[in-house]
């Protein structure tokens, strides 16, 4: 797996990237992050439900969770970009109909919440650029509820050989300029939530060939 960026560079990409994140990561991926939000915000959010969107950047999962989980229902949008949460407030995913949304500061892999806080986790996107994803998918598995679900997308290898040969290739002239890499790269975390004892609802891989992404959700058994 790639090295990640060091935690000062990545917050400032993002900081700077939050006006065009939106536009530049629909195009890289051919619309699919979309269809990944989507999937996962279907498949795991109900009315009334308590959900945390973490790494939501400039908010797109977070408007879907909150129209879900509807007036009963709360949202809390983390992300350790300043810039990227204030075109979450510009772009409406803060007074959106549906759930209350509240911003908070923080940091996917030190999760400033009671464990066990909330009924469906969602990280769309947002363990890719981690320093260690399996610390992060672990803390996330750590806030949900017995019983509740965590729904992630991430960056995935190529299933060909030769797509993952052109793949790399593409990525090592991108990550040149990690204003346009946003400091992603292909992750593995779904082995480790299952070592802890998740259970898999859905496991899928979309997006287009050379960079796809899986999409999973798990749930949290009671015990």
């Amino acid at each position: 797996m790639r090295s990640a960026l060091d935690a000062g560079t990545l917050q400032a990409v993002y900081d700077r990237a939050a006006g065009y994140y939106n536009r530049w990561h629909a195009l890289a991926t051919a619309r699919s992050d979309q269809r990944g939000r989507t999937m996962l915000v279907r498949r795991c959010v109900r009315p009334g439900d308590r959900v945390l969107d973490a790494g939501g950047g400039t908010g797109l999962t977070t408007r879907l969770a909150a129209a879900a989980a509807g007036d009963g229902g709360q949202v809390v949008l983390l992300d350790f970009s300043s810039g990227m949460m204030r075109r979450a407030v510009e772009t409406g995913a803060v007074g959106s109909p549906g759930a209350a949304v509240r911003l908070v500061m923080g940091d996917i892999s030190r999760l400033p919440f009671p464990e066990e806080s909330f009924d469906v986790i969602l990280s769309t996107y947002s363990v890719c650029p981690l320093e260690d994803p399996v610390a992060g998918a672990k803390e996330m598995y750590r806030m949900v509820k017995p019983g509740g679900l965590l729904g992630v997308a991430h960056s995935y290898e190529p299933a060909s050989g030769l797509a993952q040969w052109v793949g790399r290739r593409v990525e090592d002239l991108v990550w040149r300029w990690p204003s346009a890499s946003l400091g992603c790269r292909s992750v593995s975390v779904l082995p480790d939530l299952k070592r802890l004892g998740a259970r898999v609802v859905i496991d899928r891989r979309i997006g287009v060939p050379l960079w796809p992404f899986r999409v999973f959700v798990v749930e949290k058994p009671v015990a």
